[in-house]
């Protein structure tokens, strides 16, 4: 049995993807390092999901059905529970595609999934998570 550091089992992760291959993918990664994962199929599904977990950071895509990642954010952040929360956008939408105004909405970083492995997406929480 090997020993997970205490944080990392306090840390929790919400993952708002609609593909659901992608985000069993991560929550497997990420729970194989000790985080608490928690995943919504849409972005409404998201929203719920983010005020009753209350996650240490959101990975969140941008192209959902029912609500799309900026409606998402924007929502989130309109909320005493969910304004200082980091939110790193996860999709496999270019920078130069992305709706502007995500840059506004406070956001920490943005990953085009298809440039990174899923350690280097774990390694990316980790630093904004300064772990």
């Amino acid at each position: 049995m090997s020993f997970m550091p205490y944080y990392k089992l306090m840390t929790k992760i919400a993952i708002i993807e609609d593909d659901q291959v992608i985000s069993q993918m991560y929550r497997m990664k990420f729970e194989a390092d000790g985080f608490d994962v928690q995943l919504a199929k849409n972005g409404k599904n998201g929203i719920e999901l983010v005020e009753t977990f209350l996650p240490d950071i959101i990975l969140l895509d941008l192209q959902m059905p029912e609500m799309n990642g900026v409606e998402v954010l924007k929502i989130i952040r309109k909320n005493n529970w969910g304004k200082d929360i980091p939110v790193i956008i996860l999709t496999n939408l270019g920078e130069e595609e992305a709706p502007k105004e995500i840059r506004s909405l406070g956001i920490h970083s943005y990953i085009v999934k298809a440039n990174l492995t899923p350690r280097q997406v774990v390694q990316r929480i980790k630093e904004a998570l300064n772990l």
